[in-house]
């Protein structure tokens, strides 16, 4: 009997044993066929980069090839297909082509740090009349040409071909900065890009906060940096002129929390709905609790479904406070509170609460708002920034000049 219990007590450690090799043995497995996945899709957009350019230079060495461009694509797409197979139709090598023509001056890629080209091609072009002579061999370099081609193309082809027809060169290089660290689907980058993300954020900025989110895409370091200006809830399904209840607002963000942290942005996690504590024997309830990884924050937000009253903001602030005194540990920063409303009056915000003040209204909407109405308010914006400016100047001038 001991004898069997020690030979099952073996067999357990050594099962144990097999399923932690097992466990790590996977992860790799993963790991690697997840790199080695990335890496040829990388490498096939640099191609296609590199295809683009070529066609370019090819039509750039004379008018008459120019004039004929689209009846070279449909060439060299039957040849390219006969030998390739798939990937090379007109529309794509068209593509090709706009990528290269978008993107040259933005991707510093033609040659590494040692001097020599990342993609090595070397053509030997006859005249005109012998073109079927030209040969094209390309062949990669190092590992560390490779790493370079990732550093500039980090994302996939059907990313890059959505990207191109943003003729915003700064929105577009926001979007691609933020599908890279955010490692978007195709579907959520067109979802963002269709609920103006880059114009919502902007709204919230000054002229140097908009530059940079080109440079940088949306960079956290403060609170100011999580809020948007609206927040775009059409994923709920609620329809706008209904009629619903805040709990029905509430419950519709529960069934679909991963898009709504989406919406939220960067470093949130969910950690409770109608979150309750007491005080003076008063039970008081907070609609959504979040934790801000990035700030390392709670982040409260209370959900309204009408207009923002100076109640609405009192309530937020105690609400904050609370969290401040008796739930935030030592070492974390003070807690954010949101409001999402249907509608604010920013002249209420700003009478009601201190300058100091953690607490934000922003109103919602349960509908793609249109791009072309997102871009005049940051025009109109923009011209309300500037003339506010320009009277703060002329001011201090005039008061220097009275002293």
């Amino acid at each position: 009997m001991n004898n069997n219990t020690g030979k099952q007590n073996k067999n357990r450690k050594v099962n144990k044993g097999i399923s932690s090799l097992l466990g790590k043995v996977r992860s790799l497995v993963i790991s690697a066929r997840n790199v080695a996945a990335r890496n040829i899709n990388t490498i096939q957009v640099f191609a296609n980069f590199g295809i683009g350019r070529l066609i370019v230079e090819y039509e750039q060495t004379g008018k008459k090839r120019a004039a004929y461009g689209q009846k070279v694509l449909d060439e060299l797409s039957a040849r390219l297909t006969k030998e390739f197979g798939r990937g090379f139709s007109e529309d794509n090598l068209s593509n090709m082509r706009k990528f290269y023509i978008v993107y040259r001056e933005q991707k510093q890629i033609s040659e590494t740090a040692s001097g020599k080209l990342v993609l090595k091609v070397k053509s030997q072009t006859v005249s005109d009349q012998s073109q079927n002579s030209e040969t094209v061999s390309r062949k990669l370099a190092t590992p560390e040409d490779v790493q370079a081609i990732y550093s500039q193309f980090t994302l996939s082809w059907s990313h890059y071909v959505f990207l191109m027809n943003i003729s915003n060169t700064d929105e577009r290089s926001f979007y691609e900065i933020e599908a890279a660290e955010q490692n978007w689907s195709l579907r959520e980058l067109k979802r963002q890009f269709d609920s103006g993300l880059y114009e919502r954020l902007a709204l919230s900025r000054d002229k140097k906060g908009i530059k940079k989110l080109s440079k940088k895409g949306q960079v956290v370091a403060k609170p100011h940096d999580l809020i948007k200006n609206p927040y775009v809830l059409e994923f709920l399904g609620l329809d706008e002129k209904s009629k619903y209840s805040e709990t029905d607002l509430e419950s519709a963000i529960i069934d679909k929390i991963e898009h709504f942290l989406l919406e939220l942005g960067k470093g949130f996690l969910f950690e409770a709905r109608q979150k309750r504590f007491t005080f003076d024997e008063e039970h008081f309830y907070v609609d959504l609790v979040f934790y801000n990884r990035l700030l390392r924050c709670y982040v409260l937000i209370d959900l309204k479904i009408g207009k923002l009253t100076h109640q609405n903001l009192g309530q937020m602030q105690m609400y904050v406070n609370y969290f401040d005194r008796y739930v935030k540990l030592p070492e974390e920063n003070p807690t954010v509170g949101i409001i999402l409303c249907r509608k604010k009056n920013n002249a209420l915000v700003e009478i009601t609460l201190p300058k100091a003040a953690n607490i934000h209204a922003s109103e919602y909407r349960l509908y793609l708002p249109s791009k072309e109405e997102l871009k005049q308010k940051l025009m109109e914006w923009s011209g309300e920034e500037v003339a506010k400016k320009t009277a703060k100047r002329l001011s201090k001038k005039k008061g220097r000049k009275n002293g």
